[in-house]
């Protein structure tokens, strides 16, 4: 890996500090999704791929957990856990281990090289939706040809996301990831919805019109709940897929998760 850069070397990071919340396995929905949906695109990289775990928190679980279900599919993986906050950074340093470093920084992501992925998560929810677009394109000019910008929100126990996959030319899908047990209406995920998408669920806007007919198919899906709720959520897609351009299929399904490209629910302009 390459030479560390102390806290000294990185004045004025970009960006404001978070609340740093955080808990062990909270992002494991979004960890898993990365895994199995953009892993093969990580081992066609020559060069060990680097991931960024950007805004990682009070604690360092996040970026601990992703390295490691990373590195099930490529064990290359080197992973840098970004932190605007020095304390953050120097209460994480114990936690460093071959391929897995923190450093000091914030949306010009000081580390070396093309980046692979970069995941940020619950970092914008604190930001005006004025200034999205623009930490957006800042973070996708630091990818690498193919790499990945994750950008979302989920709630304290990671039972609830919804986040944003975008390349290094912008958005491409949005994808909404539950605990299928704790679900009463697939609407209970718009406290979740990322800054670009939370403020839009009124009347007018495509994603206030998805998360209705989202809610329509659940309830007509009624029936299957006998069989339970992931049969109920697999008929509910299916349904819905009829109408909306759905990128996945049942295998995730099953796992509470459905993607849609971005364009279907992107914001009207004003």
């Amino acid at each position: 890996m390459a030479p560390r850069t102390t806290l000294r070397t990185v004045a004025r990071p970009v960006g404001t500090v978070t609340r740093g919340t955080t808990n062990p396995n909270r992002l494991r929905r979004q960890d898993r999704w990365i895994a199995a949906v953009h892993g093969p695109t990580l081992r066609r990289s020559d060069a060990p791929p680097v991931a960024v775990d950007l805004g990682y928190g009070a604690a360092p679980w996040t970026a601990v957990e992703l390295l490691a279900r990373l590195r099930t599919e490529d064990p290359r993986t080197l992973l840098y856990g970004i932190e605007i906050e020095p304390a953050r950074v120097a209460a994480a340093r114990p936690y460093e281990r071959e391929g897995l470093e923190f450093r000091h920084g914030g949306f010009e992501v000081p580390v070396p090289g093309e980046v692979a992925l970069i995941r940020a998560a619950n970092v914008l929810r604190q930001y005006d939706e004025e200034q999205v677009a623009a930490v957006w394109e800042r973070l996708c000019r630091r990818l690498a040809p193919g790499g990945l910008l994750v950008e979302g929100t989920c709630d304290e126990i990671g039972r609830r996301h919804v986040w944003v996959a975008l390349g290094p030319s912008g958005p491409r899908t949005v994808t909404f990831a539950t605990r299928l047990g704790s679900l009463d209406r697939p609407s209970d995920l718009a406290e979740r919805l990322p800054k670009a998408l939370i403020h839009r669920n009124v009347p007018g806007e495509p994603v206030h019109a998805f998360l209705r007919d989202f809610d329509r198919a659940w309830a007509a899906a009624a029936p299957f709940a006998s069989l339970g709720a992931r049969q109920r959520w697999i008929r509910t897609v299916r349904d819905l897929a009829a109408d909306w351009p759905v990128t996945d299929g049942p295998r995730r399904w099953r796992q509470g998760e459905v993607t849609v490209r971005w364009e279907a629910l992107a914001p009207r302009p004003s």
